[in-house]
């Protein structure tokens, strides 16, 4: 028991890092191919097509309000886990996971009511009523999803959990096999019973139960931080140092539900001004698009938000434990590594948009469909490089306990000029300025994102013991 977490301070930070990430990586990878399987089977049944795809759009951002409550608990108590455990404080560790355990029931309950309560104000405003066609299916498709929610959030949020008690393989397997259930049940329901968007929507919700029913029989038999019933009671200074640093995961989801709704009603208004795009029949095409993008790039930041969620556990142990030269290590192979996975996804999203775009039903749409895509991916993804480090950078602050830098640049990303362009731009460039915004946003953060950088550098040379750089 004691060796498992000893290893995060002595074994090679390369070594730690394939061993916590992969798993990581792995989870958040399965974990994002829920919607995104949702979104190929629905935009390839012909009855569903691009309606369903803006419907899917349209929800999703809800979905991540929700996720961002429960990475916000997860990643919180990870990280409080692994700095409990670097400075030996057992109990501290078993306090929070119960904690963690007590409030996402709490909040995941009360988020199914309000959407239940709020459900077509809630859609409106994420511009589901592009159309009537596409309104219809939305309301359709998140009744069952907003059931899902306390499944769904209980899953996502013991998952770093489990991560932080040494067992990251557990972790991306229960993952796996919710995914797997979504995509054998997505056919069936969508392609055979034909039960369009509340049959997508069923597929995901039951992949999701599993994930849930996988992590709670993980913790009554976890391997190190094991919650007793008197966890369970809320504990208000626990929590706020919990949740503080968790804030950055919660702030950078909610921020980009924001850029999300500011996108999605931009398409809306903007669209409806196009020569073709303004007529009915192509209405829902531009947020159909946009929505497939946005799944690509979700992809993308699902590898680069593993491998540095991954690096939680290891950075928090080191920082506990004032080993500031390992520290540093990771942080710089991570930023290469980052940077080689958006190095990669930019090559294929700029020379292959077309076979993309068909995975999505572009043989069963108009040209404009086709066009539109392949002018969206080229636009919207070409600073894609920039946008993996910058996502790194922000999570490797929360790991190091800096809630403040971390919250800092997520909310300059997504808030003042992820919402700030998406609402100017369009002003200029009509609908492609809706498209300009991501890459403009990602290189202005990019310039933060680095000063950030090196003064985190300056802090660790200055403090970091010869010992430990020797070790990095």
């Amino acid at each position: 028991m004691k060796n498992a977490h000893t290893a995060l301070g002595t074994e090679k930070p390369g070594k730690l890092m394939l061993r916590y990430a992969l798993p990581c990586v792995v989870s958040l990878l399965v974990g994002a191919l829920y919607n995104i399987v949702d979104q190929v089977f629905i935009a390839n049944a012909a009855y569903l097509g691009s309606n369903g795809n803006a419907a899917n759009t349209a929800v999703f951002p809800l979905t991540v309000i929700a996720l961002g409550v429960a990475v916000m608990i997860g990643d919180g108590a990870c990280a409080f886990v692994s700095i409990s455990m670097g400075e030996k404080k057992t109990e501290n560790a078993s306090r929070g996971v119960g904690n963690a355990v007590a409030v996402c029931l709490i909040a995941s309950a009360a988020l199914t009511a309000v959407y239940l309560l709020f459900a077509d104000k809630l859609l409106k405003a994420f511009g589901a009523n592009v159309n009537e066609t596409t309104f219809a299916m939305a309301k359709e498709y998140f009744f069952w999803i907003a059931l899902g929610v306390p499944f769904y959030m209980f899953g996502q949020a013991m998952n770093p959990v489990i991560r932080a008690d040494g067992s990251p393989v557990f972790a991306m397997i229960s993952t796996a096999a919710g995914a797997a259930v979504n995509l054998i049940l997505d056919p069936v329901f969508i392609l055979g019973l034909r039960w369009g968007m509340k049959g997508a929507a069923v597929a995901t919700v039951a992949g999701q139960v599993v994930v849930a029913v996988m992590a709670a029989a993980y913790l009554v038999r976890a391997k190190l931080v094991k919650p007793r019933a008197a966890d369970l009671k809320l504990n208000a200074r626990l929590l706020a140092r919990m949740l503080s640093l968790g804030v950055c995961s919660f702030l950078a989801q909610l921020s980009l539900v924001a850029a999300m709704m500011a996108i999605n009603n931009m398409i809306r208004r903007y669209g409806a001004l196009d020569p073709v795009f303004g007529q009915t029949r192509y209405a829902q095409i531009p947020m159909a698009v946009v929505g497939i993008v946005m799944k690509f790039f979700q992809i993308v930041i699902s590898v680069v938000i593993g491998m540095a969620a991954g690096c939680i556990p290891i950075v928090g142990y080191n920082m506990g434990a004032r080993a500031n030269g390992r520290v540093k290590g990771i942080l710089t192979r991570l930023l290469l590594a980052e940077a080689a996975v958006g190095a990669v996804s930019l090559f294929i999203a700029e020379c292959f948009p077309g076979a993309l775009i068909r995975l999505f039903g572009a043989a069963n749409e108009s040209g404009y469909y086709t066009a539109f895509a392949v002018k969206a991916f080229r636009i919207y993804l070409s600073m894609l490089v920039p946008a993996c480090v910058n996502k790194a950078a922000f999570i490797f602050m929360q790991a190091m306990g800096r809630a403040g830098a971390s919250t800092m640049l997520s909310m300059v990303r997504e808030i003042v000029f992820g919402v700030g362009f998406a609402l100017l731009l369009p002003r200029f460039f009509g609908l492609d300025g809706v498209l300009y915004s991501m890459p403009v946003s990602d290189i202005l953060t990019a310039v933060i994102t680095a000063a950030v950088l090196i003064l985190t550098y300056r802090s660790l040379n200055a403090s970091a013991p010869s010992r430990n750089k020797a070790a990095a």
